[in-house]
């Protein structure tokens, strides 16, 4: 039976022992293991059922780890770190031989970044490795941002669940990887294109990519509860097209008529984006289990973290 603990030495002691936790970050929850260790790398893709074409992101405690990590860094890619380390960024950088081809997806590129957990920072501190740590969820499904979601999805898979609290971001980091050194925006995620581009100028999205993909979270399908869930610009025009069905609606500011409260998610009352998607998942997971229908979510307006969380809704639903 999984122990949800605050125990950080706990932790250490099983990640030693080559053993998989999950562990609590700024974005969402990661199922962590020793990027140096094959069985423990092994294991991560076995008990997400994650495809071994997926590549991980490595976690790191200093940014004085990324040389050792990391080669012909981009002066843009350090221009980003400084800026948002530790933070909800993953750079893509030229892996050094030291990086497992596991970890990559037999890639000559690494995905790495600090999170902005004061959790996972000491537990970092803590261990002569980095972690390879995607969302500790079986592949394809909702995130998890409560330590209760992770031990919810693996019962009986993983011996522990460092509890760290409510994911402050709620989505998963923004990917920036390098094409002939220029920057390329390859998963949208809790930090804004708008805020990196205020760091770098003018980036390329490129975050759609079903085969081999260059980084995490690129994958067509993904984020998605188990009940039917469609994305609309007119939420409450289309739940007429559900006669005498069980509907949910994920919705941005507002109520709407003829759905009753209890089926309702209001992301954010006072229409903040920020505060949207820190709730995105959690909302998401309480629809989920109310044996719904359908759930039918509003589309956002596509500004700011609004393209991040239209990102995750576009994979989360029915075309």
């Amino acid at each position: 039976m999984i122990q949800i603990s605050k125990d950080i030495s706990k932790a250490v002691a099983l990640l030693n022992q080559n053993q998989l936790i999950a562990i609590p970050t700024e974005t969402v929850y990661g199922l962590a293991g020793n990027i140096y260790n094959e069985e423990a790398i092994k294991s991560i893709f076995k008990v997400k059922n994650r495809p071994f074409f997926n590549p991980l992101i490595v976690h790191i405690k200093s940014i004085k780890q990324l040389d050792e990590l990391a080669k012909d860094i981009p002066k843009k890619a350090i221009l980003l770190a400084e800026a948002f380390w530790p933070g909800s960024l993953t750079l893509v950088l030229k892996k050094q031989d030291i990086v497992p081809d596991l970890v990559t997806a037999g890639k000559d590129s690494v995905a790495i970044r600090i999170p902005n957990h004061p959790t996972t920072l000491a537990l970092l501190e803590s261990l002569d490795f980095p972690l390879a740590a995607p969302s500790a969820n079986p592949f394809g499904s909702i995130s998890p941002t409560k330590a209760s979601h992770v031990a919810d999805y693996f019962t009986d898979t993983l011996a522990m669940v460092l509890d760290g609290g409510e994911c402050e971001n709620g989505i998963e980091s923004t990917i920036i990887g390098f094409e002939n050194n220029e920057p390329v925006v390859f998963r949208l995620g809790s930090i804004a294109v708008e805020e990196i581009e205020k760091v770098i100028g003018k980036v390329q999205i490129k975050n759609k990519k079903d085969n081999t993909p260059d980084a995490p979270g690129m994958l067509s399908r993904h984020y998605a509860p188990k009940t039917t869930t469609y994305l609309k610009e007119d939420v409450a025009h289309f739940v007429k097209e559900f006669t005498n069905k069980k509907i949910g609606v994920l919705l941005f500011d507002k109520k709407i008529q003829n759905v009753p409260d209890l089926y309702q998610e209001i992301l954010s009352e006072n229409s903040n984006l920020k505060e949207a998607t820190s709730n995105l998942y959690a909302a998401m997971h309480r629809l989920d289990k109310l044996n719904l229908d359908v759930i039918i979510a509003q589309r956002f307006p596509d500004v700011d973290l609004g393209k991040s969380i239209n990102d995750r809704l576009e994979r989360a639903t029915k075309k």
